[in-house]
């Protein structure tokens, strides 16, 4: 589909969200895999990869970024947690068209074949407009082919979750986060439709401002009759 620039954490940033380094430089290598493949390995997380690779590492306009195939699906609440959406994310802020992608998690990873399915949604989605973050999941592949595509909301739920209280070898109390997912939405959504075997497709946006909630805090009368002294 064109020429491609990969720029990747140097190890696992799952729950990373949108972090970014500032208290330290980042540390960027190039690598290269027996002269087939050339890449940037960053220690940093995915949105510092997104930054450096923008503004430094590659030269010219980009038409697209693509984030991911996650390792994980990346839907309902677990959307603001993962790097991989964070990455599309940034690429969004830096007016980029961007897209993420994300295959449910089995025992055998197939993603390769994953990755037959999201280039057919991307030559679908083309072009993709500046702004835009498509967040795509397939799922697992094990069970058959998907059943479809569906267009969905991203869901409000996640997990039901709970902490583990445990032991570690020094005798330190320590908390294991466990849970286990929660698909009780009524209508589908990005979370539903995944377990039944769709591949998901979810617009979603950087701006997280509440717009209805903004319009009733501005009926609020917030300073005092002569316009000159607010409620501090």
């Amino acid at each position: 589909m064109g020429n491609v620039t990969v720029v990747a954490p140097d190890v696992s940033r799952s729950g990373a969200s949108h972090s970014i380094t500032y208290s330290r430089p980042l540390v960027c290598n190039k690598v290269d895999i027996n002269g087939r493949f050339t890449g940037f390995s960053v220690q940093g997380s995915p949105a510092d990869c997104v930054k450096l690779a923008v503004m430094q590492l590659h030269e010219g306009p980009i038409d697209l970024l693509v984030a991911g195939i996650n390792n994980g699906a990346n839907v309902g609440i677990n959307v603001y947690y993962s790097g991989t959406v964070a990455a599309a994310m940034e690429g969004a802020l830096l007016e980029i068209p961007a897209v993420a992608m994300s295959l449910a998690t089995e025992e055998q990873m197939d993603f390769e074949k994953a990755a037959a399915y999201c280039a057919k949604i991307l030559k679908k989605l083309m072009p993709v407009e500046s702004g835009d973050v498509i967040n795509i999941n397939i799922p697992q592949l094990s069970k058959g082919e998907p059943k479809g595509v569906r267009v969905v909301p991203q869901s409000s739920k996640g997990f039901d979750e709970y902490y583990i209280r445990q032991k570690n070898e020094q005798g330190q109390t320590v908390f294991q986060l466990a849970g286990e997912p929660n698909h009780t939405d009524e209508t589908p959504t990005d979370t539903t439709s995944l377990v039944e075997g769709f591949i998901t497709i979810t617009a979603l946006a950087p701006d997280m401002t509440n717009h209805e909630k903004t319009r009733q805090l501005e009926q609020i009368k917030w300073q005092e009759n002569s316009g000159n002294e607010s409620i501090s």
